[in-house]
């Protein structure tokens, strides 16, 4: 099934590909092979270029591709230290497939021994004992190694279409939209036009103490394209913010596109990077070498570029320019390229000046039109070891100030560090006039129906359209409706409902709620302020709390095995949410809960004459939670908000305290749950996330109140549930569970010949679950309790976990086609009991790059 993650990067494609159109117009286009004309080997990072105008550089095969629509650009050249230059001149306005052998330029003593490439070794390589220089004086050439460092800095994130067809601009049914397909931008990238669609401005005065360590940053301005109501503008930046995090050339690993790359300046760069000398130049009396890399492993998920290395004992980068190889295993990624420039200080130290990210994304690599990212950040007016006042590292680390001439465009003409092109200009009126017409207001509209389930109806939404109908052996078919008020109907009042239809148990199912939001915005929203009041009467399945799906929704109807286990509920809820800065949220809640029995189970307590009915069950529980989500970054959905994983932990502490007496409450009782996830990152190895929870139940209660353990019954991979459990099949008042899943991103499948082409990535996961039910919860032992859930032939099918753990283990296949994860899950215990599957396949659909 599709998680909340995964329609939120299928929702930010459709924005901005159904809203702006590709173009594409007559280009000269020259691909082809560059190969030393004696050995016949490829040559890699030979210069490419058309006279006068940018140029690449060949893959590690000596792969090219180079395009214009210049059409005067018509003389090609090749260019390699140690190589005569090679020139060509070739037809304009056509695709053309050029090969070049380069021929060495004339030295005194070449001896030519073998027609096969020299088998490339890290044992007697200048390369490689240089770049092990580098990385032995990295400490020192971070910005972290001074004790005091000010500069100011300014950023400029944009995405840009490219290549729109041209017959587009004829359609009819585009024509409202031409003001935006005519504002083009030739220059950017050489044979391409972009079409600017998002602009993001941000002017910052940064501030480094080592000692004790401070970070502060006051940032002076912001500006950005407003994409109109149905988006959320702050969760694009945070979305583009973790797509294009600032680089640091010098750290271990560099985290771009949601994925982390061993950087070419890392103490395992040798074993896996290639390192070779191409070339030896003076720059300001400071002499420098080039030095080249690329991947040992073409299709593992490393750069492949050059950088100048300072031979002044600094052994400092002076220079860096890279990318992805043509083979790497990355998704919808065309092309990727990243630079970072430095300047020597008068303490003879280098730092940084321009930093710039840019990426292509495409459906495929040969689509004719794509999307254009680029993240660019200059830094000027350095102050080094000059110590700030104590009082500027005072307070949060970062204070955005109310600069009122900060707004007018006078204020940014004067304080870009470098200025807009024209076109980036007019990126702001072209979205502002666009975010204003009922056209693209009708087709957002549309848009977040049929992505996130909502349809506008005034001041209303209607939704959530995937559980307006569904199945399941309770109810059979069953029928919903529903929907939710807007800030357009109230800042403050929050109202929702839904009623429902089974045609099979002929009852009817409601919801109703209202919620008054403190702040005056949406209780969907950042900062969550808001209590609410609820009352909901229908079914569920028991244990199941899926996070962010429906129980009713229609792909969770198709379930394995016998899903006749089902409760009627009449849940009345009142719950404070409340959130502090970015990190921490606590919440308050009152619940009365009658649940009744349905399907196959049967509340019953033994007696001397048999076994008695029990028609229901009622607790009224006071709750408190907090959650702690250290540095969370999100994307604000409809209804959830769709985080984006970081390497930070996220705890969250739950306490539930059940009252005998109170609103016809039957037991007193006391829970503790407490659940932490964290991902770890392994550079070259992938990464894992790992879910710890642990919690116990104080007091006497009857089965349904022990903690009923989350299973899947469905032919979907769940991540947060036990996909070989059955519905109720175990249940403890203590417990504590581990889950891992880990993502191996292609490291095993890039080696194997033919497969690697394929780009699959591999997957495993394991779960392990501790836990037991103390003797006055066990009905086995005291007969006051509710018995445990048997078949029809008097077997049990509910179980506590014995002197053994319930475990499962899996291995997967990830990105076939780019979105599918198929499983093979193990169960590995408890075999024994009845109706258990032993092994099942299991499929998932997740986007990523």
């Amino acid at each position: 099934m599709f998680s909340k993650m995964d329609m939120k990067k299928g929702w930010t494609l459709f924005l901005l590909a159904t809203c702006f159109f590709l173009y594409a117009q007559g280009q000269t286009v020259v691909k082809g092979i560059v190969r030393d004309a004696q050995t016949r080997s490829p040559l890699a990072f030979v210069s490419v270029y058309f006279k006068g105008s940018k140029g690449v550089l060949s893959d590690e095969d000596g792969r090219y591709t180079i395009s214009t629509v210049n059409p005067k650009n018509v003389s090609l050249e090749f260019s390699f230290n140690g190589y005569k230059v090679f020139k060509k001149t070739i037809v304009a306005g056509v695709e053309q497939e050029l090969n070049v052998d380069m021929e060495l330029e004339a030295l005194k003593e070449v001896v030519v021994s073998s027609r096969n490439r020299s088998k490339y070794s890290n044992k007697n390589n200048p390369a490689v004992d240089l770049i092990r220089k580098v990385v032995d004086n990295r400490t020192r050439n971070r910005m972290s190694a001074f004790d005091f460092i000010q500069y100011q800095q300014y950023e400029k994130m944009e995405l840009a279409l490219t290549n729109k067809p041209e017959k587009l601009m004829n359609n009819k049914l585009l024509k409202n939209y031409k003001f935006l397909l005519e504002n083009q931008d030739t220059t950017l990238l050489e044979g391409k036009t972009l079409v600017p669609v998002y602009l993001e401005e941000t002017l910052s005065d940064k501030y480094y103490r080592k000692d004790p360590s401070k970070e502060k940053t006051y940032v002076l301005a912001k500006k950005k394209v407003d994409l109109g109501e149905f988006v959320d503008n702050d969760g694009v930046t945070r979305y583009l913010n973790s797509m294009y995090m600032p680089i640091d050339i010098y750290e271990p690993n560099i985290t771009i596109l949601s994925n982390q790359l061993l950087s070419p300046i890392s103490d395992l760069a040798p074993t896996f990077y290639r390192f070779y000398l191409r070339d030896t130049v003076e720059m300001d009396g400071i002499k420098l070498v080039q030095l080249a890399f690329a991947p040992r492993n073409p299709n593992d998920l490393l750069f492949r570029g050059s950088m100048y290395v300072t031979l002044d004992g600094n052994y400092a980068v002076q220079r860096i320019q890279m990318g992805l190889t043509r083979h790497a295993n990355i998704n919808w990624t065309r092309e990727l390229r990243i630079r970072q420039e430095f300047e020597r200080g008068e303490d003879g130290r280098y730092r940084v000046t321009n930093s710039n990210i840019l990426s292509e994304f495409a459906l495929s690599k040969k689509a004719t039109g794509g999307l254009v990212g680029q993240r660019t950040v200059s830094y000027k007016d350095y102050v080094v070891n000059t110590p700030a006042p104590d009082s500027v590292y005072a307070g949060k680390p970062e204070v955005v100030l109310e600069l009122p001439a900060s707004t007018t465009d006078s204020f940014w003409v004067a304080n870009r560090h470098t200025q807009l092109s024209e076109s980036e200009q007019k990126a702001y009126s072209n979205m502002d006039s666009l975010k204003n017409m009922k056209s693209y207001r009708r087709l957002m509209d549309w848009a977040t129906f049929l992505l996130a389930g909502y349809k506008a109806a005034g001041p209303f939404d209607i939704g959530p359209v995937n559980a307006f109908y569904s199945f399941n052996p309770v109810e059979g078919f069953r029928l919903r409706f529903g929907g939710r008020t807007t800030p357009k109907f109230s800042n403050r009042l929050y109202l929702e409902n839904y009623v429902a239809y089974g045609f099979k148990d002929e009852k009817w199912k409601y919801f109703v709620s209202g919620a008054y939001s403190f702040n005056g915005k949406s209780i969907y929203t950042f900062p969550m302020n808001f209590v609410r009041v609820s009352f909901q009467h229908d079914t569920k399945i028991p244990g199941q709390e899926l996070q962010f799906v429906q129980e009713d929704n229609f792909l969770l109807s198709f379930k394995r095995g016998d899903n006749n286990k089902w409760l009627y509920n009449d849940i009345f809820k009142v719950e404070y949410i409340r959130e502090f800065g970015k990190n921490l949220t606590y919440t308050f809640g009152f619940k009365n809960w009658k649940q009744q029995a349905a399907g196959s189970i049967v509340y019953e307590k033994p007696g001397l004459s048999g076994p008695s009915i029990v028609p229901d069950i009622t607790t009224s529980e006071l709750s408190a939670e907090l959650r702690w989500a250290p540095h969370e970054q999100f994307y604000q959905g409809k209804t959830y908000r769709i985080p984006i994983a970081n390497k930070y932990p996220i705890f969250r502490l739950r306490y539930i305290q059940g009252i005998k007496g109170l609103a016809k409450g039957e037991y007193n009782y006391q829970q503790v749950t407490l659940n932490v996830f964290k991902r770890f990152y392994l550079s070259q190895f992938g990464y894992a996330d790992v879910v710890a929870e642990g919690g116990n139940t104080f007091g006497q209660v009857p089965y349904p109140l022990l903690t009923i353990h989350r299973a899947n019954q469905t032919y979907a991979y769940q991540l947060n549930s036990f996909n070989m459990m059955n519905f109720m099949e175990f249940v403890s008042d203590h417990y504590v569970s581990v889950s891992t899943d880990y993502y191996f991103n292609g490291f095993i499948f890039n080696k194997l010949p033919l497969i690697r082409k394929l780009k699959l990535r591999e997957v495993a996961g394991f779960k392990i679950l501790y836990g037991g039910v103390r003797r006055e919860n066990n009905p086995a032992f005291n007969k006051e309790t509710l018995i445990f859930p048997t078949d029809a032939d008097g077997n049990p099918t509910t179980f506590s976990l014995a002197q053994k753990p319930y475990m499962e283990a899996n291995v997967g296949i990830g990105n076939i086609f780019k979105v599918l994860r198929v499983d093979l899950v193990k169960r590995l215990s408890y075999l024994e009991n009845p109706d258990v599957p032993n092994w099942g396949i299991r499929a998932r659909v997740k986007f990523e790059f």
